[in-house]
This record gives C-alpha cells, structure tokens and sequence, in this order.
C-alpha cells in the first residue's frame, strides 16, 4: 500500500462492505463442491486482518479443501504463526526481495526489515508451516545483483526460494519491459554459481518452474508470467476482501458476489454463479501483453493479492 496513495486521510472501505468470514467460507464451499482443493489467503496483508486464525479455522473445516496457505509479507509472522498452524493452515510463502536490508525497505516501502522477515520464516518452518515458500521479485538495476545473495542463504535450509519475474500488476508501478529480468537469465546466473537440474511439475497450472540443486541441497523455482506466459494452464480465481472474483490477476473487471450472497441465494445458486464466471472467462493479458495492451486498466495487486 504506496505511502503516496494510501496516506494518514485516505478513507478506508466501511466495516460492512468487507465480506464476513462466514460470507467467504460460504462461497470457498461452493468453491469446494466444484473441486477446488486448494485455497490461499493473501492481500495485502492478510495478517493485518483482525481475528484471522477464526477465518483459517472455518476454511480448514471445509470438506475437499486439502491445501490452505497464505502468502504474507511476513513483518508480523513471528507472532502469528503459531496461532494460524493450530487454526488449520498448512504452509506460507513469505515475500523477500533481497537479502540485503537497505535493498529490500527501498523495494518495499516499509518500516520493517530483513531480520524481522527472517525471523518469521522460522517461525513458521518451527510452527509446522513448511516447507516455506520465499518469492522474490527481481527488478533489472534494483536488486538483481542479489540474486546468488539470495539462493546462496535459502540453499541447504529447508526453505523453498522462487524468483519472479518484474510483472505489470496494476498501473501504479510505473512498470517498464526493459525492467524485467527474464527467467532464462536468472536461472543463468543462479546456476554459474549452483549447478541446477530440472524437476518435473507437481500439477497442471503450477505457475512456477522448479529446479533442484545437483549437490541435492533444495530447490529453487522461477515464476516467468512475462516472458513465458501460463494463461492457458491458469486454474485460479481470486475473491477479494469485499467480494468480488477475478479469473485473472490482471483483469480490469469482476463478478460481484457479494451481493449475491447476502440476497438470500441458495448455496446451490453461488455454485453456479461461480461455475459462470469461470465458464466466461477469456483472461489471456499475459499472452497479449505485446500485443498493444498500453492503457488498459488492471486492479492493483494490493487489492488483488498474488
């Protein structure tokens, strides 16, 4: 949340526009009965949430649901972690940018620093919230000379690092292709210092591409949605805090379910809302990304989550 657009003024959506946590568990259980068996919190911050191990408690109750994870920035992890493994929650991915302090508060525009990330990945990894996964976005002039800095600290720990390519989420970002470090060269530089051989993906849609380390110390992934786009394979869709479902992390526009939910509708008529929504989605902004799309609008990752 950029200091410049979320200020001490900026008036925050009301209390009641926010979906309850038992207006999202109702519609993650209609999710559910399609198949879906894995769910992410994200943000945001989803830590910021107040009461969020009673959320965690409610979706881990949902029958079919098999992986419940959460992304987090990871600045109050070390508090929480316990609570939200004995609420349900299976594994985290923590976001670190770099290892080096002053790098990473420059990238983040935050008042905390690496040692308190840090200190909540092993939190987490103690609290039974592992393997976790450690996303590191890389920007050309910014932190790309972390790169071995990084893989060099997470090798031999358990921890699983994953680099991601510079992506245009939003308009906010001031995002340039020339600022994308693409995958192919991070992989490069990663194995010049730690020789690397291919593992095969775990499922259909599995965004990263992961790798192991020959000397059988870990794995590292790369997440290449600019250079290598997986529109096709997408298998995911995102509610956020106030309702609304997106079937891409670049979309413009959504389905309100909100209302739908607090309109009295059977369980059976959010089903088939959601089976709507993913029924039309036509989202491929990756893969047309050099095809003219200057100019269109995208929600923020902020608003939106990972």
């Amino acid at each position: 949340m950029p200091k410049e657009l979320f200020g001490r003024e900026y008036e925050f959506m009301p209390r009641e526009q926010l979906l309850t946590f038992e207006e999202i568990a109702r519609i993650a259980e209609a999710a559910a009965e399609l198949g879906v068996n894995k769910i992410r919190i994200t943000g945001g911050e989803p830590l910021m949430r107040a009461g969020l191990a009673d959320l965690v408690s409610m979706l881990a109750a949902i029958e079919g649901v098999d992986d419940l994870t959460m992304t987090t920035n990871g600045s109050i992890l070390a508090r929480k972690a316990g609570e939200l493994a004995d609420a349900g929650l299976n594994r985290v991915s923590v976001s670190l940018d770099s290892i080096d302090d002053a790098t990473f508060r420059a990238m983040n525009d935050v008042d905390f620093g690496v040692a308190g990330v840090l200190e909540g990945i092993e939190a987490a990894a103690t609290a039974g919230l592992g393997p976790v996964k450690i996303n590191a976005v890389i920007k050309r002039g910014v932190n790309d000379h972390d790169i071995v800095a990084l893989a060099s600290h997470f090798r031999g720990s358990g921890h699983i690092l994953r680099f991601i390519e510079y992506m245009d989420v939003g308009t906010s970002n001031g995002w340039r292709l020339e600022d994308v470090v693409p995958a192919k060269r991070i992989l490069e530089t990663v194995a010049a210092e730690f020789p690397l051989e291919t593992v095969e993906r775990s499922y259909r849609g599995e965004v990263a591409r992961r790798y192991r380390y020959c000397d059988g110390s870990g794995e590292v992934g790369v997440i290449a949605s600019v250079t290598a786009p997986f529109c096709g394979d997408c298998t995911r869709l995102r509610l956020t805090a106030e309702g609304t479902a997106y079937t891409c992390l670049f979309a413009s526009a959504g389905a309100d379910l909100r209302s739908l939910v607090r309109s009295g509708a059977t369980d059976s008529a959010i089903t088939e809302a959601i089976i709507g929504i993913w029924d039309q989605r036509s989202d491929r902004y990756s893969e047309v990304r050099s095809e003219g799309t200057d100019g269109w609008e995208r929600i923020e990752m902020s608003y939106v989550g990972g």
